[in-house]
């Protein structure tokens, strides 16, 4: 009896494990509805829309990750080959094969009640618009891409390398392109646009083609070189890298000045949103990502600037009108918001964790409520909130709430202030007992760090940058609701700051950028308008993800990610050590020999 070499032999217990759970994957996908409501979106017309991006890329990723081997220090690891292709087409078509039974059940089964989406659109999405088309098909499609997943591994890096920046970039474009559409006027570049997207929506198919292959062909010559740059700035003493983040800090700001000028109204619209998530944002890092305080109660901080600037400046109060303007008003919402986190700092400044969070949890939804009470309608209208508030009269320009380039400008305005304020105190004494305190709290009160102090000023800077958004939002709206300042505002703005890095200024605005502009906030659309109710399983996906995966972020500091990464920094250091007397001994011996 003849034996297959073990190089041929398949690991089927592999290939079922990650069959499975591409299958799995895929019916979870279909089930929410992903498919569907994402099937408007075209991506190349008319051959690709995001719905079947969203099943088809599964496969692909599975077929890759089922078909990789672990390479061990010391051991040598064949070459991938034809059984690394078979396992791709395998775990492949079983994900596929979960997509035929969904087909079927959906024919013979009416189960609609407890599952909204089985319904007859998903079956004609799944079937590609045709009737009469053969369930088993997928079998056929999850096996091949399976199997371009598992060839991956055949084709060299670079080709790789340029083949997935290719995908991406098409992606990205289809993504932005109702931000493109709307700054092509300003930059005349209609015919461009014209020349890549089709009217009714998505690339054509041949510029498509053309713009992945430059793109693949410009990420393959300069790979390697955004990494060398960022390793020269860390690497740079630290006079020099401070002149470094001055320049860039100042293009940055050029761009956010002069780009608006040419920007429509949507895309103006869709960043003044992006900036007070941010100015939300960047006061959150610093009362999670410097001093380590898990607060999910920051919305009401938020509530207090924009209540406050409503009494104040609203003509509608129904308690206190005084008419002031919005720049006066601006100092009563500072005092009122320094004295809000004083009063829900002080009762829980001792507890830590979940505690913690749970209290702060509490305190925000507790000041959410008592706007709404009957109670307090006399004074801030209860469900009806306060109506009439108006725009921004800054002396020199009226800035009202349809005005989106001028709201857009006092974001920024205000975001340069929350960035200056963060940068400073993190290297300031305050700033380090923060980071102290983030580490180890005990150990910091046992080397003489006033942990109540240092706390209750992280949550008054804190409470000051959210009031500020607040009173932002209420003058761009025109009026207040209890509603606006739901508890999941806490949660988006928390995610924006873990999916960015806490602790980092740059990663705030990457995930500012990524989750609000692309995605949207609870209320507020992204450039994805089609995503709607799925941005929160969107979020809380990624969420999932960069705590398994990258717990510092898209753009960590470095002192986050050594601490976050300790135990591997000291096993390097470890070894390196170790490297470093063998080498000693090495040497003496060579010396005493002589």
């Amino acid at each position: 009896m003849t034996t297959l070499p073990s190089s041929l032999l398949l690991d089927w217990k592999r290939i079922f494990k990650w069959g499975s759970i591409c299958a799995a994957a895929l019916l979870f996908v279909s089930l929410v509805g992903m498919p569907i409501k994402l099937d408007p979106k075209s991506i190349i017309s008319p051959l690709l829309s995001l719905g079947y991006v969203s099943l088809l890329w599964l496969p692909l990723i599975f077929g890759y990750v089922a078909s990789s081997r672990v390479v061990l220090e010391g051991v040598e690891t064949r070459k991938p080959g034809l059984p690394d292709l078979l396992t791709g087409v395998l775990t492949g078509t079983i994900g596929g094969a979960g997509l035929t039974l969904l087909m079927l059940g959906i024919e013979n089964f009416d189960i609609r009640d407890p599952l909204i989406n089985w319904s007859p659109q998903l079956l004609e999405v799944l079937a590609f618009g045709a009737r009469d088309l053969n369930s088993a098909v997928w079998i056929g499609i999850g096996g091949a891409l399976g199997l371009v997943g598992a060839g991956l591994h055949l084709i060299p890096e670079n080709l790789r390398r340029g083949a997935s920046y290719g995908f991406f970039t098409v992606l990205a474009l289809a993504i932005f392109e109702p931000a493109l559409d709307d700054m092509s006027e300003g930059f005349r570049l209609e015919w461009l646009v014209e020349l890549i997207f089709e009217k009714r929506g998505g690339l054509k198919l041949w510029p498509a083609i053309i713009l992945a292959l430059l793109i693949g062909l410009i990420s393959v010559v300069t790979k390697g070189k955004a990494k060398n740059a960022v390793a020269q700035y860390r690497e740079q003493e630290k006079s020099q890298k401070k002149k470094t983040s001055v320049v860039l800090f100042g293009i940055v700001a050029a761009l956010g000045i002069v780009l608006p000028i040419f920007m429509g109204t949507y895309v103006n619209s869709l960043l003044a949103n992006v900036g007070i998530f941010l100015l939300l944002a960047l006061g959150l890092n610093i009362v999670v990502g410097l001093a380590g305080i898990l607060d999910l109660g920051y919305v009401a901080f938020f509530a207090v600037g924009a209540y406050t600037t409503a009494v104040l400046t609203s003509e509608l109060s129904p308690f206190f009108a005084p008419g002031m303007t919005w720049v006066l008003s601006l100092v009563f919402v500072i005092i009122l918001a320094a004295l809000t986190g004083l009063f829900i700092g002080a009762p829980v400044i001792r507890m830590r964790g979940d505690y913690l969070a749970i209290v702060t949890l509490g305190f925000g939804e507790i000041i959410r409520l008592l706007f709404l009470s009957d109670f307090l309608k006399p004074y801030f209208g209860g469900a009806q909130g306060i109506l009439g508030v108006p725009g921004i009269d800054l002396g020199v320009v009226y800035i009202s709430g349809t005005d989106t380039r001028g709201i857009f400008y006092l974001v920024l305005f205000f975001c340069a202030i929350a960035v200056y304020v963060s940068w400073r105190l993190q290297a300031s004494r305050l700033g380090r007992s923060w980071m102290a305190i983030r580490e180890d709290e005990q150990v910091a009160e046992a080397m003489g760090i006033n942990t109540v102090n240092s706390k209750l000023m992280a949550f008054v800077v804190g409470a000051v940058l959210a009031s500020f958004a607040g009173a932002i939002m209420a003058a761009r709206v025109g009026s207040v609701f209890p509603n606006s300042f739901m508890i999941l505002i806490s949660i988006v703005i928390l995610v924006v700051v873990i999916v960015g890095g806490m602790g980092s200024i740059p990663g705030v605005f990457v995930g500012a950028f990524v989750l609000i502009g692309v995605l949207g906030g609870p209320k507020q659309p992204g450039l994805l308008q089609e995503f709607g109710s799925l941005k929160l399983l969107v979020y809380g996906m990624l969420l999932v993800y960069m705590m398994l995966q990258k717990p510092e972020g898209l753009v960590p500091s470095a002192r986050r990610t050594q601490e976050l990464h300790q135990e591997e920094f000291l096993q390097d250091a470890w070894l390196k050590g170790t490297d470093d007397e063998d080498e000693e001994q090495t040497v003496a011996g060579e010396e005493a020999q002589i």
